[in-house]
């Protein structure tokens, strides 16, 4: 999941710092239901909401399903697989759900372990897996995981991700990160929900991948999801993911391969598939009359877990995160489910549900997120509820994502050296081997022109440094977390070195270890 992921749990209206009316007196009586005729007129005014969004962002393609009552009520796909290409995208188009993985991975593991599970340790099922503190280690269970409230940082592992490493390595290495309080704290972490998920597939003696087969994807007739990467890349029907060229237009420049995160972000699946996954979740994890998945279980996930966000004014609204979804409130006092999944390599998806409406959307798209996904299922609720849309949510969401887009990136221009810039030394004060225990082995070697080249990752990947400041280069970052040019600094004696944007939690500095061989 992208460095985005995090709008994913924190609820778009809390976000974007939008105060609800002064609070009036609970009512008393549950808030009108959405009726018939007010579903409809969400439903009849959703190709429009679709195609305005596609047109003024340029989205290629989306997908869309609607369930109410237990029915599919809408089901479309509108637009092409691949910009500049004539498949068209359909019910039955693969897309990469991203973080949209979460509610799935949630329904799985209801099932999987239960009411009684979901307070088991997480410890004694991956042996490797521990955390910085041990006492935490051994009472992390699989619901704080699930609730991001274990105290591991924000997105921890996710770099380790980009650089080439596997689920094993990275779960392995969470030991290195620094812990804010157990259970009292919220950071969105999609390796710690991994590890929850591991722990419970190694528990049960399968792989991840046959668990949520065997558990959900095949008792449900969903065929065309699945929680492997190569099932994605080989499907003849499947959405490419775009993101934005210099000129603007959208191109299917990457794809991302999200297998070391499966449960979190690592799901494919289609507007046909998804519409029989929100019909199982608003009955209770029933389906056709067959109960699929435990239903009090199940309903442990809906349940507030953690302070995901709190109100950002007098009148605003607490956003809370339950075991894979947002959990808020609207007005009326209705509760709303919903998560977002966001890849900067090129997939938008957005699922909402109000469960007591029996009401639910899911909106897929094919390109770096621009608020389409979330806007559709916005503009659809606005709708229903009120027969207007409420506010022009694109270009709010879009400044969103870019804000936070914006918040990696380094404050030092390294594109534009100082005019007094100190030379560097001689290449070899900087060649060599080092290592770092989280990051692992990287080596700096020297070309024949002199320039630098950094290599890091297990298979390693290079990158060419560029001179900045007397010890300091820099180098452009790749990759789903990507933040532009980052800084490496050598200490003078080239006896180590900090790759700033590698450096977040203090982890960033590689130890020399020996010579650059050969």
């Amino acid at each position: 999941m992208s460095a985005l992921a995090w709008i994913a749990a924190a609820g778009l209206t809390a976000l974007l710092g939008i105060a609800t009316p002064e609070p009036s007196p609970p009512p008393p009586q549950p808030p009108p239901q959405l009726d018939d005729a007010d579903v409809r007129r969400a439903v009849g005014r959703l190709d429009g909401v679709v195609r305005d969004a596609m047109k003024r962002t340029g989205t290629p393609g989306v997908a869309v399903a609607v369930v109410h009552d237990g029915k599919v009520v809408h089901l479309e796909g509108y637009g092409v697989r691949k910009a500049g290409e004539k498949g068209a995208v359909d019910a039955d188009t693969v897309f990469q759900l991203a973080s949209v993985s979460k509610p799935i991975a949630s329904t799985v593991v209801a099932e999987a372990v239960g009411v009684e599970g979901w307070a088991e340790p997480v410890a004694p099922h991956v042996p490797d897996f521990r955390l910085k503190d041990p006492w935490v280690s051994e009472h992390v269970t699989v619901a704080d995981l699930f609730a991001h409230r274990s105290g591991l940082p924000d997105h921890a592992g996710d770099l380790l991700e980009d650089l080439g490493y596997d689920r094993e390595y990275i779960l392995s290495h969470l030991q290195y990160e620094p812990l804010a309080p157990f259970r009292a704290s919220y950071a969105y972490t999609n390796f710690g929900l991994t590890a929850a998920a591991q722990a419970v597939a190694d528990e049960k003696g399968v792989p991840w991948e046959k668990l949520t087969e065997d558990t959900l994807y095949k008792p449900a007739g969903m065929d065309s999801t699945s929680s492997r990467f190569e099932d994605y890349e080989k499907a003849a029907n499947r959405a490419w993911g775009h993101v934005r060229s210099e000129g603007g237009d959208w191109k299917a420049e990457f794809v991302r391969d999200p297998d070391a995160q499966s449960p979190a972000g690592g799901v494919s699946s289609t507007a046909r598939d998804m519409a029989v996954w929100l019909r199982l979740q608003l009955a209770n994890g029933k389906l056709d009359g067959e109960q699929i998945i435990d239903a009090a279980s199940l309903e442990r996930t809906h349940w507030p877990q953690s302070v995901a966000n709190p109100p950002h004014a007098p009148a605003g609204r607490t956003v809370f995160y339950g075991l894979g979804w947002n959990v808020s409130y609207d007005d009326e006092g209705r509760l709303r489910l919903s998560h977002t999944g966001a890849f900067e390599l090129g997939a938008h998806t957005n699922v909402t549900m109000l469960p007591g409406e029996q009401l639910g959307i899911v909106v897929l798209s094919n390109t770096a997120p621009v608020g389409v996904a979330d806007a559709v299922a916005l503009d659809f609720f606005d709708i229903a509820q009120t027969g207007k849309i409420s506010r022009d949510w694109i270009p709010l969401l879009d400044e969103v994502y870019k804000q936070q887009l914006d918040e990696g990136r380094s404050e030092t221009d390294y594109a534009d050296p100082p005019s007094d810039a100190a030379p560097a030394k001689a290449a070899g004060t900087y060649t060599g081997r080092f290592g770092n225990d989280y990051y692992g082995p990287a080596e700096v070697v020297s070309g024949e022109d002199g320039a630098l080249t950094l290599r890091l990752g297990p298979e390693p990947q290079s990158y060419r440094l560029t001179h900045y400041d007397g010890d300091t280069f820099s180098f452009r970052t790749v990759g789903e977390n990507a933040v532009g040019l980052t800084g490496v600094t050598f200490t003078p004696d080239g006896k180590s070195f900090t790759v700033e944007y590698l450096d977040a939690e203090g982890l960033g500095t590689f130890t020399r270890t020996g010579p650059s061989p050969g």
